[in-house]
């Protein structure tokens, strides 16, 4: 950690204020329905109580583009929050303005107040000086700990470490930091990066900065069609993004270069449609895929190939399905690299709310070492971007 640490700083008396990522799912009663953002969240916020800090609590939900939405509401939050700490928080309906400033002013040693969804305000996603400094009055500690939200150059993230003494990260961003950097900086030989999902396109800058620092890649989901494509395969209907097969082709071209592997599907599960009672074939490996098919999932060689890979690995970061795993007949290659991710003696690291909610459905979550808590903070981390809301913390 190259930044200021909570941990590192008296705090006793202090204003804190705390960006955290309490983008919850709701339903429509507006109950929670996970909670995991808010439990992540947990380890910094009873570090503060600990030192009799001030705490003020942020956060956005959803997208409400600068309106107030009700159904965005924190509200929800600052009851679980309360449960989980088993101490009062208070909840104010609004982000600044003169009732937020009272409300600071009446925090004591060990109080803690959560605003209104930040998104409500304009100014949050724009950015904005003005708001940011609304935000930051009568704050003597800006704590970030918000790691699913640290790409975005937002007014609570990025503008507001302008304008007070002190910005530093938490306990919760602090380990995603050094989690994703094991596999940044000097990884062990033996680290497999096993990359999966639909758009390629998400996938590419991770690809080509990862091959500096890796030797093995695994490739699947429907990411793998436009790679196979680029090879020569006919891929029937299978999801293919045209515009990167050339660059597809460079990549596969420039692994070879660098004595670096990046491994394909063999074989495939496909149908003509994302069915669940449909009949599948399996295409072989050397096969084309049928004009009217699609691949859908990897097949059974590629699932022996890639555990084989996994079992021998030292480090292993997952991001993205095998295939259309919330369709059962299209889950097997999915839950068995779930199964083979679990069963390595590697640190494992998983990212992406669709490969979080794969490796929940095979009951495997609690044999992963690192489940991260954003999807598209810790693709921009793995593609080596600055990330805006990390580069603008007070250096260590």
């Amino acid at each position: 950690m190259k930044k200021k640490f909570v941990g590192d700083i008296p705090l006793s008396g202090k204003r804190v204020f705390v960006r955290n990522d309490f983008n919850v799912p709701l339903d429509k009663q507006q109950h929670i329905s996970d909670d995991t953002r808010i439990r992540e969240a947990l380890p910094t916020l009873q570090y503060l109580l600990e030192q009799g800090a001030r705490i003020v609590c942020s956060s956005h939900l959803g997208r409400p583009k600068g309106e107030v939405i009700p159904d965005c509401s924190l509200k929800p939050v600052a009851v679980r929050l309360e449960t989980l700490l088993k101490k009062k928080v208070r909840f104010i309906g609004e982000t600044v303005g003169p009732a937020v400033e009272k409300a600071k002013k009446a925090l004591k040693p060990g109080d803690i107040l959560l605003l209104e969804n930040l998104r409500f305000h304009p100014g949050e996603t724009k950015n904005d000086e003005t708001f940011a400094r609304e935000l930051s009055r009568g704050i003597d500690v800006y704590v970030d700990d918000a790691f699913g939200a640290v790409h975005r150059a937002h007014a609570s993230i990025e503008a507001i470490t302008h304008c007070v003494p002190l910005a530093a990260a938490g306990f919760l961003l602090k380990k995603e930091i050094e989690y994703l950097s094991l596999a940044t900086e000097n990884p062990p030989i033996h680290t497999v990066v096993l990359l999966g999902g639909a758009k390629v396109s998400d996938k590419l800058p991770v690809i080509s900065h990862l091959l500096t620092k890796v030797k093995t890649l695994l490739i699947g989901g429907a990411m793998a069609y436009t790679f196979l494509k680029a090879k020569g395969m006919k891929t029937g209907k299978s999801l293919v993004e045209d515009d990167f097969l050339s660059m597809c082709a460079d990549l596969l071209k420039r692994a070879e270069g660098l004595g670096k592997t990046i491994l394909l599907p063999s074989d495939h599960i496909a149908a003509t449609k994302i069915e669940p009672n449909i009949t599948v074939r399996v295409i072989n490996p050397g096969e084309d895929i049928a004009e009217e098919m699609m691949g859908l999932d990897i097949g059974p060689a590629t699932i022996e190939a890639y555990c084989a890979e996994l079992a021998k690995a030292e480090l292993i970061v997952w991001n993205g399905p095998m295939g259309v795993f919330e369709v059962n007949t299209f889950a097997a290659g999915t839950s068995e690299i779930a199964k083979a991710v679990a069963a390595s003696k590697a640190t494992t690291i998983i990212g992406g709310g669709d490969t979080v909610a794969a490796v929940h459905q095979a009951g495997v979550a609690s044999r992963i070492t690192h489940i991260s808590t954003g999807g598209g903070a810790s693709l921009e981390f793995l593609a080596g971007k600055k990330l805006p809301g990390i580069e603008a913390l007070t250096e260590a």
